[in-house]
């Protein structure tokens, strides 16, 4: 099959699979006599399994790997395990880092509003954006 009628198959953009391609996440395709590329049926599934992985968090980089692994006959699911813990790893303490940040937030909210813009003097600030009277207020952020 040609470029176009694998990225209809595979909602990629023809850019997308070459730019895979270039990379070597996507192996080098066959060519027609008029140097048109021509995919095998089962690249199909080799871009079902790179979109999966990329919407699990893992890397093009890290993909590649575990590609070149399998391509080389390697188990990979010990590898893909501990790449998608280490993933986990990473959300949880995002997850962490945004509840700070909503916490912050909301205080900064609730200062604002109890705030007289009247009292808003500096030029060159917002009091509304500040972060000093709640550091003072015991909330741990610095």
């Amino acid at each position: 099959m040609k470029i176009g009628e694998l990225a209809n198959k595979t909602g990629l953009t023809t850019k997308t699979i070459r730019y895979y391609e270039d990379i070597g996440v996507l192996p080098e395709p066959g060519r027609q006599a008029n140097g048109y590329r021509s995919y095998s049926p089962s690249v199909i599934d080799r871009v079902g399994f790179i979109k999966d992985a990329r919407a699990s968090g893992l890397s093009l980089i890290e993909i590649q790997i575990i590609l070149e692994l399998r391509d080389e006959g390697e188990s990979t699911c010990g590898h893909t395990v501990r790449l998608l813990e280490s993933h986990l790893e990473d959300v949880e303490t995002q997850i962490i880092d945004l509840h700070r940040t909503k916490t912050q937030l909301e205080k900064m909210i609730n200062n604002a509003k109890a705030l007289d813009p009247a009292d808003c003097l500096n030029p060159n600030r917002c009091q509304t954006i500040s972060v000093t009277h709640l550091q003072m207020e015991g909330t741990g952020t610095e």
